[in-house]
């Protein structure tokens, strides 16, 4: 297989899958590299079935697929010596990937079990607008003060900086001051906690199954 165009590159004649895709693509993939395939033609192309030229059908190439971007110069050629399985498959409208774990569904079980976050505990509501964006949930504690929740995946530095400038805000606010954060996250990198705990925002790391119901971290020894 030979590709020219902006980059120019080969690989030399082995056992290969081929994957020709409805919207026009054609991916080659080996047997290892997991999704990543070794190489590939993005749509909008052209893919034609030829015939080898001689020498190359002296060395036992029995077709070439040539796949010519529709955009640019990019053109993919593979030859192909032999032919293993072949085989077309329609897939259908496909209806896309639903995460499960995003920061939505945190947001929205959390809301629901505010008492995670201590006894007594009320919410006031989901996305608290600012004038700088939503906060994901301003809640009160158990002695009425105001709270603000930032709730994240994966929690880093920009998290807290976020989570920071909506708390400087919300403080000029004599409705809700005083302010008080909570930087929420199925993990803290140490780098964010440590930012956390110098300005005063407390870390809490949420158990996405306890928060669903489905592990009882009650009857759990560790």
């Amino acid at each position: 297989m030979d590709y020219d165009g902006r980059l120019s590159a080969h690989l030399p004649l082995a056992t290969r899958l081929l994957l020709v895709k409805a919207d026009g693509s054609v991916l080659v993939h080996s047997d290892g590299g997991s999704y990543k395939p070794l190489n590939w033609m993005s749509p909008p192309c052209a893919m034609a079935e030829v015939t080898p030229e001689e020498h190359e059908a002296a060395e036992g190439v029995q077709t070439v697929w040539q796949v010519q971007h529709a955009k640019s110069e990019d053109r993919l050629r593979v030859l192909i010596h032999e032919v293993h399985h072949d085989s077309s498959h329609q897939l259908g409208v496909d209806p896309g990937l639903v995460k499960d774990g995003v920061e939505a569904h945190l947001q929205k079980l959390l809301a629901e079990h505010i008492h995670t976050l201590g006894e007594g505990w009320s919410l006031v509501r989901r996305e608290y607008m600012t004038a700088i964006g939503p906060v994901d949930i301003l809640c009160r504690d158990a002695g009425g003060a105001s709270v603000a929740v930032e709730i994240k995946r994966r929690g880093d530095i920009d998290g807290v900086e976020q989570l920071t400038r909506y708390l400087e805000l919300m403080n000029r606010d004599p409705h809700l001051a005083p302010v008080t954060g909570i930087f929420a996250a199925q993990e803290i990198k140490p780098q964010a906690r440590t930012l956390a705990t110098d300005r005063g925002i407390r870390c809490v790391t949420l158990d996405y199954d306890a928060l669903r119901g489905i592990d009882d971290t009650t009857t759990r020894l560790f």
